[in-house]
This record gives C-alpha cells, sequence and structure tokens, in this order.
C-alpha cells in the first residue's frame, strides 16, 4: 500500500504496522483533517476479561484518542446473546444475561486503562447493544432491516462460508449475527455521528455489511479500517501462552506473570511488537528490534516494562521486573512469582511432583509434566527433579517451594 496519509491517526496506523485494509482511505483521511471523528470497535462478553490478542485494536483506539479523535467502545450485551460465528467451528455456548453484564463489568476495568473517559470533546465514551437490540421488534426489523440483506451475498463470507464447505452446522441463530452487528453501526452512526468501525481482519465481512445498510437506510457515508491478524513469528496466534490466555485483567493473570509474556517475546518480533503495544517512537522500536545477542534481552525487558506499565502501573512494572532479576539472575524466590495454596489435608498423604506442576499450570497435564520430568526440564528450588513419582510432604512447605520449568517459567507452592 503506496498511500501517504495527511491525517495523524492514519499516519500512526501505517508507520506502526496497525493497517490491514480500509474501504477507502482518502475519503477516511480526508474525515480526519476535517474535524473531531468519532470511531469504534464491538466488544462481545463472552469472557470477564480481554486477552492479549484484544489489545493491538485497543492500541488502535488509544492512539485513535490521542490524535484528537473520539473512541467509543461498544460492549456486546446484545450480540453476545446470539454469538459471532466468524472463523468457528462451533456454535457459542449461550450466555445468561446475569452473566454477561457480569463479564462486561470485568471489560470495563480494563478498558479504563486505555482511555480516558472524560467529557473532552473526543473523550471516550462506552455503549452497550442491548440499549436498542433488547427492544427491537422482530417483524419491523425484518421488514426495515432484513429486506437488505441478501442471503445469498451472506453466504459468500469466508466467516460463513469455512463453515459450510466443512458441512459444520450454522444455526439461524449465529446466521442472524452479521445482521444485527450491521445494525449497530447503522444505530451508533445515527446516535453518536459515528464514521468509523474498526476490527481485526476476521471482522470484514461485518463492517461491510454495516457499511452498506447504513447507506441504503440513510444514505450516509461511512467507513471500515482493519488490523492485521497477529501471530508470532513462528506462526503462533497472539494471545496465548504456555499456560492459557493472557489475561489483560489482574485478578486472571498476574502484572508479574503478564510482565513475564512479554519478556518471552522471540527475538524476531519485538521491533514489531514495540511498535504495536507501546508508545515508543518508531526510530527507538526499530533501533532496539534490531539488537543482537544478549542486547536483544534488554529490548524484551524494555518491551515488558512498557506494556506492564501501561496496563498495571509503573510500580508493578518495576515490581515484576525485579522479581525476575531475583529469580533468573540470583537464583531467589521473589515474592511476586505466581503463587499456589495447598492445604494440611491435601498434604497429609503428600503430593506427588506430576500432580503440583499441573496444579501451579507449569505443565499442561500429567503427561506433559512427566514429559518435562524426563527431558530434565523440572526443578524444585533449583535442583533437577528426574523422579516423576517423586512426593512432597507437608514438612517440605515450611517455606515457600519453587517449582521450574524450562529456564524461565516459575512458580511457588506454600501451605495454607
Amino acid at each position: 500500500m503506496t498511500y501517504h496519509p495527511k491525517s495523524d491517526f492514519l499516519r500512526v496506523m501505517f508507520e506502526r504496522g496497525f493497517v490491514a485494509d480500509c474501504t477507502d482511505y482518502q475519503a477516511l483521511d480526508e474525515a480526519l483533517v476535517k474535524g473531531v471523528v468519532p470511531a469504534y470497535i464491538g466488544y462481545d462478553a463472552t469472557a470477564a476479561s480481554l486477552h492479549v490478542g484484544h489489545l493491538m485494536n485497543i492500541m488502535v483506539l488509544r492512539w485513535l484518542q490521542k490524535t484528537g479523535h473520539k473512541p467509543i467502545t461498544l460492549m456486546g450485551g446484545g450480540t453476545t446473546k446470539v454469538g459471532d460465528p466468524s472463523f468457528r467451528s462451533e456454535e457459542r455456548p449461550l450466555l445468561t444475561p446475569e452473566k454477561i453484564d457480569e463479564n462486561i463489568a470485568g471489560l470495563k476495568q480494563v478498558f479504563a486503562k486505555y482511555l480516558d473517559y472524560s467529557d473532552a470533546p473526543n473523550g471516550a465514551i462506552m455503549l452497550n447493544n442491548a440499549e436498542w437490540l433488547d427492544a427491537l421488534n422482530y417483524l419491523d426489523f425484518l421488514r426495515d432491516i432484513g429486506r437488505h440483506f441478501s442471503v445469498n451475498r451472506m453466504l459468500s463470507f469466508e466467516s460463513v462460508k469455512s463453515r459450510l464447505d466443512r458441512e459444520q452446522s450454522l444455526s439461524f441463530l449465529e446466521f442472524n449475527y452479521m445482521i444485527l452487528q450491521a445494525y449497530d453501526f447503522l444505530e451508533i452512526n445515527r446516535r453518536y455521528g459515528c464514521l468509523l468501525q474498526m476490527g481485526g481482519s476476521d471482522q470484514w465481512g461485518n463492517i461491510i455489511n454495516g457499511i452498506d445498510l447504513t447507506r441504503r437506510v440513510i444514505d450516509q457515508e461511512i467507513y471500515g479500517l482493519t488490523t492485521p491478524l497477529l501471530t508470532t513469528s513462528d506462526g503462533r496466534k497472539m494471545g496465548k501462552s504456555a499456560n492459557g490466555a493472557v489475561w489483560l485483567n489482574g485478578a486472571m493473570l498476574s502484572p508479574y506473570e503478564f510482565w513475564q509474556f512479554w519478556r518471552n517475546t522471540t527475538d524476531a518480533d519485538v521491533g514489531r511488537f514495540l511498535k504495536i503495544f507501546t508508545e515508543l517512537p518508531v526510530e527507538e522500536c526499530d533501533r532496539l528490534g534490531a539488537l543482537q545477542g544478549a542486547e536483544i534481552n534488554q529490548a524484551k525487558i524494555t518491551l515488558a516494562n512498557l506494556a506492564t506499565a501501561m496496563l498495571h502501573g509503573t510500580e508493578a512494572a518495576q515490581a515484576a521486573e525485579l522479581t525476575a532479576r531475583q529469580v533468573f539472575e540470583q537464583g531467589g524466590v521473589g515474592e511476586d512469582l505466581p503463587t499456589v495454596k495447598v492445604s494440611a489435608d491435601e498434604m497429609a498423604e503428600g503430593l506427588g511432583i506430576v500432580q503440583l506442576f499441573v496444579k501451579t499450570g507449569l505443565a499442561a497435564s500429567g503427561k506433559d509434566a512427566k514429559r518435562l520430568i524426563a527431558e530434565g526440564g523440572a526443578r524444585v528450588n533449583d535442583e533437577v527433579v528426574m523422579d516423576a513419582g517423586l512426593r512432597i510432604g507437608a514438612s517440605e512447605l515450611v517455606e515457600p517451594l519453587k517449582l521450574t520449568a524450562g529456564k524461565k517459567r516459575h512458580a511457588l507452592v506454600v501451605l495454607d
């Protein structure tokens, strides 16, 4: 793409690697230069926290606000009741309204760390599409909105087509999702003058639907911008660690574990991740990303510190770095390490070392723990364990017990 944007927002998007596609670069650019552009990203409330896989688009909203425009975070209180079928092999489990509200409360805590929800002209606003979707009259909706959608065209979208090609069931409930998401864009444009919907590249079809619907119903020109699917240099999807999802809510993943996730970034990804997940100048990101050998480790620490400080605060980032130094450089036990408590009752007959590695999340399963031990990658208090039948008794937990998997993953076991 050789387009050279005039607006600060699009310039940052291009420079830092946030752009996959746009419906009309030039028209959007002109709107961004002309005045404050309200733009939204939608988030269904399927979990109590967002994870690192969502962070790229949260940073897009943050840059939008930093360049003078108005971010809208749309909570899918209504659409979560249906479930987005995009690129899923099976239907999402349906959640109760109470569970959806509980999840939305968890998501709000995360957004408040990255966006300013003040009364400023570009202050962020949080909406819930249940506000207009819950009140819809089905027959009116079919007549006024449904008539603008071609089933032939809906079947051609890759997210639907891939499911049908594999002969996997797609319920009528899920098939409605793209109509509801398109209607969201129309409503947010009507109510808040929103001109832009953003999202991951897998949302392209849904975004196009909203743009077409808004043009047909109220003859309003609006735009779509997507970000690339983010994968690590070895092809893995961003947002997963060895222990599962890297949650952004501190109650679900400690600041130390979050810091450690970034510290473990592959050398080849450091420069790119600095551009996407921090606000360091692009030139500095390139410089740090080009470092070789042991020097790249300092760049990874910079990435971990900046990403953690933005979410959990500077003190949490500094504490995480200090803990890491204690553990890795001095062989000590850092206070912020992930900690698992075991009761005296559990320890009455001792706990197997395999069970402890699974319990602390350092191994995904008993089989995984046994393999780790067989390969010499398991340590207890920095001593290699080779016996998968080893049992730990309560007397060995007078002091916290440090378990280590590989070189970089640690956890403590303490007696409750």
